[in-house]
């Protein structure tokens, strides 16, 4: 008999910056606890920066858009995708120097294993992004 997959967790938050430490909480808080201390740091920042991008470039307007969030193991790692009501296509920049913003998805791009930006089948993007954990913790 096939092994029976765990159920995703989903979220949905306001599009809002105070969402941003309560998804990095609830993502936390998600992980069986003997993942939290090796997988919970990076899923954090990966988490903290997904849902900034999604409210500040995901064509969200605060009182009616909501941020959505999905959280699975599969093959090894611990998808995430963030999912937000914008078209846009977020992508890699490189920014220079003086620059205050601009840095999120290189660091994304550095902590996962693999990432990539999906668009929704009705309206919005996903950008999904997956870090590695060792089975049993």
């Amino acid at each position: 008999m096939p092994e029976i997959p765990l159920v995703p967790v989903h979220w949905r938050f306001p599009a809002h910056p105070t969402s941003v430490r309560r998804a990095r909480h609830a993502v936390a808080e998600s992980l069986p606890y003997g993942l939290r201390r090796h997988l919970g740091d990076d899923l954090g920042l990966l988490t903290s920066e997904l849902v900034t991008n999604a409210i500040c470039h995901g064509d969200c307007r605060e009182d009616e858009d909501f941020i959505e969030l999905v959280l699975w193991p599969a093959d090894g790692h611990y998808w995430l995708a963030v999912s937000d009501p914008g078209n846009g296509k977020p992508e890699l920049i490189c920014p220079n120097t003086n620059s205050e913003s601009g840095r999120g998805l290189i660091l994304v791009d550095n902590l996962a294993t693999a990432w990539t930006v999906r668009p929704r089948p009705i309206r919005g993007t996903s950008v999904i992004a997956g870090l590695p954990f060792r089975q049993g913790g």
